[in-house]
């Protein structure tokens, strides 16, 4: 019987990253446990790198998702970006991290931007009792 080993690493090139978040379990509700995915917290120059390097766009993201395969990807997410906007949200700034990591993974699942990934994005936040 094959054994699967689910893969979820968290790098950081910030100062300071919400630790506490139940990542690897919304990683799991959203993408499965044999979804292999990594991610990166990073700062607002690496962020902006990211984003005109990959997408052509030159502001600065809150967050960023790369599908590799059909079962690996990256999600990077820009902390002093999602403090900055995370009033407009109704959420606190680790509440909106959250979010945008919802957001990224659903992205990673082949979801666009609309209703049904709106839906799903409250469903996880709430089911996980983000705020």
């Amino acid at each position: 019987m094959p054994i699967s080993m689910e893969t979820f690493t968290i790098t950081s090139t910030t100062k300071s990253y919400p630790t506490h978040l139940p990542l690897a379990l919304i990683k799991r509700a959203v993408l499965g446990a044999k979804y292999e995915l990594s991610l990166a917290f990073v700062g607002e120059k690496r962020a902006t790198s990211l984003n005109q390097t990959y997408r052509q766009k030159s502001y600065v993201p809150n967050v960023l998702s790369f599908p590799l395969t059909a079962t690996t990807g990256e999600i990077f997410i820009c902390p002093t970006v999602a403090k900055r906007e995370a009033a407009k949200f109704s959420l606190t700034p680790d509440g909106y991290v959250a979010y945008l990591f919802i957001h990224g993974c659903l992205h990673l699942k082949g979801l666009d931007h609309g209703d049904t990934m709106d839906r799903l994005e409250r469903k996880h936040l709430k089911a996980f009792n983000i705020s």
